[in-house]
């Protein structure tokens, strides 16, 4: 049995997407090519690896079988190219989740600046608050905000997440800022579900789970409701500081203080660090020092 690399790497794909289409876009093929690599590649094996639906494609039993050892010697020839060219000449392709909130804003010219210092890479970037599933969505890492839940993921700490508990002032004159946790309870929360809020009250961390009518999936959306007066927010301080600079937000809650979160760069288990993201945590953890420092 001859099986080519390319066409390894296309069913590593195909898996990952769930479906030829979004696979063609992430390999940047047309359907046709990556059609005929899949059938080309059960044709060798004398398998059928996937099931094709009005949906997509799933994975057969076998196809399970075979995507654990595929997805392992795709990942061992990244590693077999980076240790046989120069160092730092960083190839191939790099795929990562980020943050929209604050991604997009913050992490993004520093996943720019990987691009410049390295031409032959080709780096995609899905900026989505939602969690992804780095296996089944074909990631090589994300970065990840906040505190960290058990995980088999493989997660590196890079810096620091400040957050600040704000409103506006046109809310405050309306509702008034609550002084105690007990307070905050009375007030409408802006939040992305139903997660809780960590404060300090002395010297303890307390998970604080208030209630609102006004839920977003990301920290734009809530920032702009906070700016409208429809409640308090709990925001990440890179996100707010210009608006408290210029007084249209408040911060409220303010003898209570927020434990920092953290940023995270999370990867799958059971693989080396490749260079690549090796190298986009490296860039991570100074951007982070810089902005500590500033």
């Amino acid at each position: 049995m001859k099986v080519d690399i390319e066409v390894l790497q296309t069913f590593v794909e195909v898996a990952g997407a769930g479906g030829i289409s979004p696979a063609a876009s992430r390999l940047a093929l047309s359907k046709s090519v990556v059609s005929r690599r899949l059938a080309r590649l059960e044709d060798e094996l004398g398998l059928q690896l996937l099931s094709r639906t009005s949906r997509g494609a799933a994975l057969t039993e076998a196809g399970l079988t075979f995507m654990h050892y595929a997805s392992r010697a795709c990942a061992e020839m990244d590693l077999a190219r980076e240790a046989i060219h120069p160092a730092g000449d960083l190839r191939g392709r790099l795929r990562i989740s980020a943050p929209l909130s604050f991604g997009s804003t913050h992490f993004a010219p520093v996943i720019a600046e990987m691009a410049r210092r390295h031409p032959l890479l080709n780096i995609q970037t899905s900026y989505t608050d939602q969690v992804v599933d780095l296996i089944a969505e074909g990631y090589d890492c994300a970065i990840r905000l906040g505190y960290l839940q058990d995980s088999t993921l493989v997660a590196r700490r890079v810096g620091p997440i400040y957050r600040t508990v704000v409103a506006s002032p046109a809310y405050v004159a309306e509702h008034g800022s609550p002084e105690t946790l007990e307070e905050l309870q009375h007030h409408q929360a802006l939040m992305q579900g139903t997660e809780a809020w960590y404060l300090m009250n002395g010297d303890t961390r307390v998970a604080v789970r208030p209630q609102g009518r006004f839920k977003a999936d990301n920290c734009n959306a809530l920032l702009a409701a906070t700016l409208a007066g429809l409640g308090i927010a709990c925001l990440p301080t890179g996100l707010v500081r210009e608006h408290l600079n210029a007084g249209s937000l408040v911060a409220v809650l303010s003898n209570h203080s927020l434990p920092p979160a953290s940023a995270y760069v999370v990867r799958p288990p059971g693989q080396r660090t490749t260079a690549k993201v090796r190298t986009l945590t490296e860039l991570l953890i100074e951007y982070f020092d810089k902005t500590q420092a500033s």
